[in-house]
């Protein structure tokens, strides 16, 4: 993985800034702020101090920050040990520095052949009765 740098970037979501909506670039975005949403980029690097929400596809994706939903990594995925991973992830490769953290489902695929998936609609619960111990 390369260095998180500006230059090298396509799209740069800088400390602070909050970004709702869509994401499509050719080459690299770097996330330092909080991005809720889809986000297609060829690399995807997330600062300490990002935070990605949303549907993901990516080729490589390097994370320092925090990255959660739906994704999906067609080469190689690098969580680093401030990084913290948790959803659904689809992947080729995966590395996982110590102390980074991942919660969620994993399912890797052989390279070349991850699949990126269509954003679902929430589907409504199966029983609206609470739950009650013991009954």
């Amino acid at each position: 993985m390369s260095e998180l740098s500006p230059q090298n970037s396509n799209l740069i979501i800088g400390e602070g800034v909050i970004f709702n909506g869509s994401i499509s670039a050719p080459g690299r975005a770097s996330i330092n702020g909080t991005v809720n949403g889809e986000i297609t980029v060829t690399d995807l690097q997330i600062g300490p101090k990002g935070s990605v929400t949303g549907h993901i596809n990516a080729q490589v994706i390097d994370v320092h920050g925090v990255l959660a939903e739906n994704i999906v990594c067609h080469d190689h995925i690098l969580i680093h040990r401030s990084g913290s991973v948790s959803g659904n992830l689809d992947y080729s490769e995966i590395e996982i520095e110590r102390g980074g953290q991942f919660k969620g489902q994993m399912t890797q695929h052989p390279s070349g052949q991850v699949q990126a998936k269509a954003p679902s609609t929430p589907q409504p619960p199966a029983s609206s009765k609470p739950f009650k111990p013991g009954l």
